[in-house]
């Protein structure tokens, strides 16, 4: 596994390995939102991807890269959900056959859909981090070509693409605001976002309920912490040497936001853009609701990383009473 930074140059390659099988997704604008944020706002729909979230992009680069000596192994994965399900389709798509190693109270959504697609579903501990360090021991016994969340080229090249989506459809875009669990979407914004136009202002959100890239992007150096965030898409113990060497690089800032404006954001973007939103994929949009003055007549992109929010989450959210 290389753990070399890639460059724009390996995302307009990622995008010509990916396009026979992936669409763009839409970029829209939405007046109900401007008038709640002050901003020039689109969101990038990311949740319209065949698996509901952004990585897929990722995962189809990556795995249609393997050499044949690595498809006949199988590939492994640990994942709250999005990344099994972006491994899952890449292996169906590909041929290969994937194991992805999830927590005991994964999202059942994520959890159908990659069974769907063919994976076989290994649960293991409380949290992401009980399910990847399984994962990995078990990578090693068994011989597979194990593909980490975050600490692959392919994957951050892959994802990437989405951003050079945003730019070509809105070449004024001043802002571009991305949720962060692992960190490889923001790190495939940020080498996209610089190399075509270094003043754009690339921003990373994260939930304060597990912080642990963010505190590492401050640190310098790889943290961990605690995670109890009700989004599964940002809750990581761990930061991700690959993704955290870019972002301390070229991010231009990293904010928190609290589950109760994860919360709030979710039901917004669900009310205001009649979307299936997940609460990490409503990341962005809690940053820019919580400090609106910042990006206030700014050509603004917040990224809706993801739509796959369960039944048992949709309920709980409109149970929750409103900020």
């Amino acid at each position: 596994m290389s753990t070399t930074i890639p460059d724009l140059a390996d995302v307009l390659a990622a995008r010509e390995r990916i396009s026979p099988y992936l669409r763009p997704t839409a970029l829209y604008g939405y007046p109900a939102l401007d008038a709640l944020t002050g901003a020039r706002l689109h969101v990038k729909h990311e949740n319209h991807q065949p698996v509901g979230a952004f990585k897929v992009r990722g995962g189809v680069n990556l795995v249609s890269q393997l050499s044949a000596q690595d498809r006949d192994r199988g590939v492994a994965a640990a994942s709250t959900g999005n990344h099994g399900q972006s491994i899952a389709y890449a292996a169906n798509l590909f041929g290969v056959r994937a194991t992805v190693f999830v927590p005991e109270n994964a999202n059942a959504v994520k959890v159908e859909s990659m069974r769907a697609l063919g994976a076989d579903i290994v649960f293991y501990g409380r949290d992401f981090d009980d399910a990847r360090e399984h994962c990995e021991k078990q990578a090693i016994e068994h011989g597979y070509r194990y593909i980490h969340s975050g600490n692959e080229p392919g994957l951050i090249a892959g994802v990437a693409t989405y951003t050079l989506e945003i730019l070509e459809e809105r070449a004024d875009t001043e802002v571009i605001v991305v949720p962060v669990g692992g960190g490889s979407g923001a790190a495939g914004a940020c080498i996209v976002a610089k190399a075509v136009r270094p003043s754009i202002e690339v921003i990373g959100v994260q939930s304060a309920a597990a912080p642990a890239a963010f505190r590492s992007w401050q640190a310098g150096e790889l943290v961990e912490d605690s995670t109890h965030t009700l989004a599964e898409g940002l809750a990581t113990r761990t930061a991700f040497d690959l993704p955290q060497r870019i972002l301390r690089q070229l991010l231009d800032d990293f904010v928190l936001v609290s589950d109760a404006a994860l919360t709030e954001a979710t039901r917004t973007m669900i009310e205001k853009t009649r979307n299936m939103v997940e609460p990490a994929g409503a990341a962005a949009l809690a940053a820019v609701l919580a400090d609106p003055g910042r990006f206030a007549g700014r050509q603004v992109t917040v990224v809706c990383s993801g739509g796959n929010i369960s039944p048992a989450q949709l309920t709980a959210l409109w149970a929750a009473p409103a900020n």
